[in-house]
């Protein structure tokens, strides 16, 4: 007579079959976690990427960044105050998008070259915001001191804003040929309620290919990081109010946007 196979063998077969699902779901679970924060950070950086604003002092890095931000009303701000550390600005949207800002001081400090190692080196941005302001930065009083603040002629301000642009540049480059995907740059000209006559020759002096002194410079960075690795924009800024402000402001929301990949 045929007896049935023992039971101990079918529930042995059986608990090791269990235990090897077990360790494999197990293992699949904590990949997944292990993971998560990694995905999770790229998701993070893809819908809020980082944004240097750099640029000399006086130029209106910290305004800009504020009216972007939606921190201050058109036509206020402290032009006679330049911070001394890197300010953090975030600028969210509807959707939960929107751009970190890194406002590296325009001071030639300490806290500037730590700044300015830190969002090219160490937590390397998406993004740059170059200020300039066509030798119509406003002039700051030394910190600590009384007294009128120092002037300066315009050739001389267009001269610093060069020397400033020759050291950013290179960082730029040496950013841009780290990373495996490229990056963007926007050379935005502020003040121009300054000169309004002027809005386009200034926009063209700071334009790749102008022959000016600025453009030679974008050549050369152009040259450096790879045309495919560096997208280059121009784009003139008031930061004073009214329908001509909001408008320039508006163009360069639109813009980051369409390059961080939002639009």
């Amino acid at each position: 007579m045929n007896r049935p196979a023992p039971r101990t063998t079918r529930t042995g077969l059986h608990g090791r079959s269990r235990v090897a699902i077990g360790t494999t779901l197990a293992s699949g679970v904590l990949t997944t976690l292990a993971g998560a924060p990694h995905h999770l950070a790229h998701l993070f950086r893809r819908r809020f990427p980082i944004v240097a604003v750099t640029g000399v002092t006086g130029v209106g890095k910290t305004r800009l960044a504020d009216r972007f931000a939606r921190r201050s009303a058109p036509g206020h701000g402290t032009p006679d105050v330049g911070s001394a550390v890197m300010e953090r600005r975030t600028r969210r949207t509807a959707q939960a998008r929107g751009v970190r800002l890194r406002v590296v001081p325009g001071d030639n400090a300490a806290t500037r070259l730590g700044a300015l190692d830190e969002v090219f080196h160490d937590e390397p941005v998406d993004g740059v915001l170059h200020v300039v302001a066509y030798g119509h930065a406003t002039p700051r009083r030394i910190g600590g001191t009384s007294g009128s603040a120092p002037q300066a002629t315009r050739e001389q301000q267009l001269a610093a804003e060069l020397e400033d642009w020759s050291i950013t540049s290179h960082l730029i480059a040496s950013m841009a040929v780290r990373r495996d995907h490229p990056i963007w740059l926007i050379i935005v000209v502020t003040k121009v309620d300054l000169f309004p006559d002027d809005v386009e020759e200034a926009v063209r002096y700071y334009s790749s290919g102008s022959g000016s002194p600025f453009g030679a410079k974008l050549d050369e960075l152009r040259a450096l990081a790879g045309g495919a690795k560096l997208s280059i924009d121009v784009l003139p800024m008031t930061t004073e109010g009214g329908k001509t402000s909001a408008a320039m402001l508006a163009a360069l929301e639109a813009r980051m946007a369409q390059l961080s990949g939002h639009d």
